[in-house]
């Protein structure tokens, strides 16, 4: 949180509570009752409730929604109910899966508030008082214990051996060591050991402190109210939304047209409205929404099997359209379990002594066991049989560091672990001893490695020791610890890379930490942004630095947020890992938030992916997948749009020449259901491998270039049967409607085996799925005609010689959509040069 000037509040704040209240004398209860009145109850994550029907009317207001619904309307005026119903159980499923979006981002919010903790032992009137967590207020000063939960943001005033785990907020395993400070504050609040956070838990020790922070003013508040907020539009609700906006335009440009023809042909109004609006319904993708219902779900099935749970099915395909990765480091891309990596002695040389002296240290002490000395004893665990612990002087923040004094053979001896530099300085070394040994923290300080100094001192036999021991030391080496990347990370992001998705490491962590790992992931780093660096930007500037940096440390979640609303103001679709709550607001963000399994329920909740266990090739997959079926989406809207807009054109035009209508409304519907049905199949399809290759994003103009160029296409052959129809057959009208029927869904159904892939359709095969309902729906066409069904749908039996007319209609219709297919293709970048 910075303000105008850049500089962070935290820091202000904390120093005027250092000004005013460093008394710790606490409030009255007058004065706490005044501060209430003016700040509100200590109630962060207070949530207006969901309102389930405004946000169904919000949903089912979009415009493909509104023009499918009117189509359904219209279906059920003309006697089509099966269609009618169809259409609307499609839309209801479309828009009760978004609404169940917007409930669950509610939900994430409320697990946020079951974290606040509903009392506080505070200091009121000069006594100790347990009051309700909600009536805590900035000045009271509270008192902390292990077990307990920060009931508000808090400045120490006195602690003693205090962990407090932070989890919940930075999504860091290891507990944060806390103490009071006496140095002037600076830096990030990340860095501020002397503040303690609502929500985090007291893991040991004790603590006063005084609190200034409450209520949506605290950190995990102002968190909460970036979850409130409706979270911005993702690529797949613009992309559906503008083609939304784009049919409905040539759908009421087709109404208003094809009616005022009619009419200036003094033909009967009723007929020449009801004709029109069945040429819209027809041009209308109603069985959109079940398309892309099944194709996503198929993908979104896929995924589970490969531990990836997707909780929203427009997720599947921001998945394929994202082109940007941004990750946190800790836990995502990394184990979150630290290693020791090296035990060496001052001059950098691996050291067995340095092992064992920094194991019975970590054995013997009695305080928390850090994650330090769990990696310490995972590699080496000491046989501590003929020793025996003496004494401890246990860590405290002003030291930053353990001693154990131990009694083996040699006589007691005093082991410290600690922080490098202050160890260092209570060494016996001379200059260049001194120079060499930090040297040697120098060096693995910037690897990126986590240093701790190791020394001894034999010391004589006495009942107790104190700090005043720990001189005169002889530093035995240093211990080297690293959070290692995840197994299958590098070869990931690698794969990720070279399938057009770009990584951005948004860390807290230092940068020389950030660029150890992420080195090691294979990346090029180049030069590291600090969040520093970021408040002094504008957004114009930010602009230019996000384009070429790849990692960015020390950065905080609102830092996080700005990068990505500034990647998506460039223009890309921004995807965010992260897994602990202070990444909630970023997971709200993205265009598709992505979670782990291990990561805290907030962050869970917030996101739109949840990966089980630790892999990152999953990423991948799920990247793969979402292609996968938004190439299947694709294939629908190509077909259909380019299909439909030629019908409309043929039946606008026959209606201009002919003395009766080209085909009856009731023929136009069935049909457009027939074809339908057809196209069912199409999320069982294999997807060409030039559409993986990279990024998809819904592209309008190429929707648009295929209708304007395949549509005139599929007119001229509608023509053609026009003119058979007429002057070979001197058809009638039903004679005239049934042979235009029947080589309309045939040709606009059979195109889907040449428009389903973008190379060779001999070399791409169908699925299974697709051949059977494609013949099965021709075969019903064809057979229609000749049931007891042909009467009350205007239909008549078809001479045998139309029949082979036709085939020669449909075949030499397919080759020349498959010519000019490859250049529309061609022209979009999109040609599968494979096949």
């Amino acid at each position: 949180m910075t303000d105008e000037t850049g500089r962070p509040a935290l820091v202000r704040t904390l120093r005027r509570c250092h000004r005013e209240w460093n008394d710790m004398t606490g409030l009255t209860t007058v004065e706490a009752r005044r501060i209430l009145e003016r700040d509100g109850p200590n109630e962060p994550l207070r949530v207006t409730g969901f309102a389930p029907l405004r946000e169904f009317v919000r949903l089912a207001t979009s415009p493909l929604i509104v023009m499918l619904l009117v189509a359904s309307v219209i279906s059920a005026l003309v006697g089509e109910l099966v269609n009618a119903s169809v259409i609307a159980a499609m839309v209801l499923m479309g828009v009760a899966l978004g609404w169940w979006q917007s409930a669950r981002a509610h939900r994430a919010t409320e697990r946020l508030r079951l974290l606040v903790s509903p009392t506080a032992r505070v200091l009121r009137d000069g006594t100790w008082a347990v009051v309700p967590q909600r009536e805590v207020v900035a000045g009271d000063v509270i008192r902390l214990g292990a077990g307990d939960l920060v009931p508000a943001d808090a400045r120490l005033a006195e602690s003693r051996d205090l962990h407090v785990q932070e989890a919940v907020l930075t999504g860091e395993s290891l507990p944060s060591e806390k103490g009071v400070l006496t140095a002037a504050l600076s830096g990030p609040a990340s860095e501020h050991t002397d503040v303690v956070y609502l929500a985090t838990t007291v893991i040991s020790g004790t603590a006063t402190a005084t609190v200034f922070a409450t209520g949506k003013r605290s950190e995990v508040g102002r968190i909460a109210a970036s979850l409130a907020r409706p979270a911005p539009d993702t690529e797949f609700d613009r992309g559906s939304r503008t083609f939304g906006y784009f049919i409905m335009r040539i759908v009421l440009f087709l109404v208003v047209f094809v009616s005022l023809v009619n009419i200036a042909l003094h033909r009967d109004p009723l007929d020449s409205l009801l004709f029109a609006i069945a040429l819209a319904v027809g041009l209308t993708p109603e069985y959109l929404p079940m398309i892309m219902t099944v194709t996503l779900a198929q993908g979104a099935a896929r995924m589970a099997r490969d531990g990836v749970i997707v909780k929203s099915l427009g997720a599947i395909q921001n998945f394929g359209s994202m082109d940007v990765l941004c990750s946190d480091k800790t836990n995502t891309l990394t184990t979150g379990a630290l290693e020791l990596e090296q035990c060496v002695d001052p001059r950098g040389v691996a050291s067995a002594d340095a092992l064992r002296a920094a194991a019975i240290n970590a054995a013997m002490q009695s305080g928390v066991e850090t994650a330090l000395d769990q990696a310490i004893l995972a590699r080496s665990r000491p046989d501590l049989s003929a020793l025996r612990k003496l004494d401890e002087i246990p860590f405290d923040l002003a030291r930053r560091r353990v001693s154990v004094v131990v009694a083996g053979d040699g006589g007691p001896q005093l082991i410290t672990k600690g922080a490098p530099e202050d160890i260092v300085a209570l060494c016996i070394l001379d200059d260049g001893a001194r120079a060499e040994a930090l040297a040697t923290v120098e060096r693995l300080s910037r690897d990126g490695l986590r240093v701790l100094a190791i020394a001894t001192r034999p010391v004589p036999e006495q009942q107790a020791y104190a700090i005043r021991d720990e001189r005169d030391l002889t530093l035995v080496g240093f211990a080297a610890f690293v959070d290692p990347p995840l197994p299958d990370a590098a070869e990931a992001l690698a794969a990720l890379r070279a399938d057009g998705v770009e990584l951005k490491v948004l860390s807290g962590d230092h940068e020389l930490v950030a660029r150890h790992v992420c080195e090691r992931l294979g990346l090029d780093v180049g030069a590291i942004v600090t969040g520093t660096a970021l408040d002094a930007l504008d957004d114009r500037q930010l602009a230019g630095v996000i384009a070429r940096t790849t990692v960015f440390a020390r950065v905080h979640p609102e830092q996080k947020e700005r990068i990505i609303a500034a990647l998506r103001r460039q223009g890309h679709v921004v995807g965010f890992l992260g897994d602990g709550v202070n990444d909630a607001p970023s997971l709200h963000a993205a265009d598709i938030g992505i979670s782990v399994e291990r990561g805290v329920e907030a962050a869970k909740e917030a996101a739109d992916v949840i990966l089980h266990g630790t892999g990152l090739a999953i990423i991948h997959e799920g990247v793969l997948a979402g292609r996968r079926s938004f190439g299947n989406v694709v294939k629908y809207l190509l077909m259909g749009t380019s299909s439909d807009f030629g019908n409309m054109i043929s039946m606008a035009l026959a209606s201009l020449f002919l003395p009766f209508l080209p085909m009856l409304p009731r023929q136009i519907l069935l049909n457009d259901l027939l074809y339908d049905v057809a196209q069912m199949g199409i999320p069982s399809d294999a997807v060409d491998p030039s559409f993986m290759r990279k990024p998809r994003r819904w592209d309008i103009k190429l929707i648009q270039r295929f209708m304007l160029t395949l549509g005139p296409v599929s007119s001229v052959y509608d023509l053609a049967t026009f003119g058979v129809l007429l002057w070979l057959f001197h058809a009638d009208a039903a004679l005239f409607q049934t042979g235009w029927f029947v080589e309309s869904l045939a040709t606009q159904t059979f195109v889907v085996f040449i428009i389903r892939t973008t190379g060779n359709p001999l070399r791409s095969r169908p699925s299974t799925t697709l051949i059977v309902l494609v013949l099965l729906v021709v075969a019903v066409a064809m057979a229609l005609p000749f049931t007891p069904l042909a009467e009350d749908l205007g239909l008549v039996p078809l001479p045998s010689s139309y029949l082979a007319v036709l085939v020669v209609l449909v075949v030499s219709y397919l080759g020349v959509v498959e010519v000019v297919k490859r250049r529309v293709f061609g022209r979009s970048g999109m040609a599968d040069s494979a096949s």
